[in-house]
């Protein structure tokens, strides 16, 4: 046989067998439309909704799903359900972990000393009691606090922090109320330069954006302080009301991470979502309970299992 009958009878073999697996892909694979996929993406919005997930991240969400999956060609034997669910899994792993993923004891290991920690958000987000655990963490870890009590304008809120500071053994530095928030601030970055403390850490007041005297406060209190660090702590219960005050301090001050307090109380958390989806902020730590070792770092794992079935 010629080389050129023989490359003619290959040409025809390669594309009989090209028609052959054409022919039988009608009976091993199916497209997906959009009559199968209809009533999950419902489900998936209803579900992702009731777990405080913001409407447009929602909507957003299952629209890229919808485009992703439309027209790909699936084995028979595959549940589309599966695939859907296991896309938008995929989908929410990528948005959580887009952002750099924070370590604050390893942050504060490399910086110079002191580092500085301002804390901040609205009033019963659990603000006080989340400094008390940031401090038992870095304690455990070796390093060494103090306390700014700056909080000079709520009522019993320098007493509440001295409170933990006593039984946590650290220092704390208090005013008078209605005093200069700032002047306290830099009084204990001053005293943690003195006597070589690694950690700074900063109670602010709690502020809504009502609040333009307050939020000037603190505006000031940042100028003064320089802080290496600004923790925005939220609380999981507030829905997408919590979100909202994540864009006002965004806006008004700017911060660096948030701590998600309450998640123990029955709150689904699709609040991190949101934050990493529409301000590219992580969350860093969940508040899980009242102890002072009831702080846990993020996890995108622990999120998307906790989102799908709970």
């Amino acid at each position: 046989m010629s080389a050129q009958k023989k490359d003619i009878k290959g040409e025809s073999e390669k594309a009989e067998g090209k028609k052959k697996g054409s022919f039988l892909d009608v009976f091993r694979y199916r497209e997906i439309k959009e009559k199968d996929i209809e009533d999950l993406v419902e489900e998936l919005r209803y579900q992702l909704l009731e777990s405080d997930v913001s409407f447009d991240v929602t909507e957003k969400f299952l629209a890229d799903i919808k485009n992703a999956l439309l027209g790909k060609r699936i084995k028979r034997s595959e549940d589309v359900e599966e695939i859907l669910r296991d896309t938008l899994k995929k989908s929410i792993t990528e948005i959580l972990t887009k952002n750099e993923n924070i370590n604050l004891i390893d942050l504060i290991r490399k910086s110079q000393k002191p580092f500085v920690i301002v804390f901040f958000g609205v009033n019963g987000v659990g603000k006080t009691t989340t400094i008390a655990k940031v401090i038992y963490m870095l304690k455990k870890n070796g390093l060494t606090c103090i306390v700014s009590a700056s909080d000079t304008f709520r009522a019993a809120a320098q007493e509440q922090l001295s409170i933990h500071a006593q039984k946590l053994e650290v220092p704390i530095v208090k005013g008078k109320y209605g005093g200069d928030p700032a002047a306290v601030a830099f009084d204990a970055i001053q005293s943690a330069k003195s006597r070589g403390i690694d950690v700074v850490l900063i109670d602010t007041a709690g502020r809504m954006n009502t609040d333009t005297d307050l939020t000037n406060e603190l505006r000031r209190l940042m100028k003064i302080a320089k802080p290496n660090f600004r923790i925005l702590v939220l609380d999981s219960l507030g829905g997408n009301d919590t979100l909202e005050q994540a864009k006002y301090f965004e806006n008004a001050i700017g911060f660096d991470a948030v701590i998600l307090t309450k998640v123990d109380a029955d709150a689904k958390g699709g609040v991190v979502l949101s934050l990493a989806y529409e301000l590219s902020k992580p969350v860093i730590f969940l508040g899980v309970g009242q102890e002072y070792e009831k702080l846990q770092p993020f996890s995108a794992d622990w999120f998307v299992e906790r989102l799908f079935n709970s």
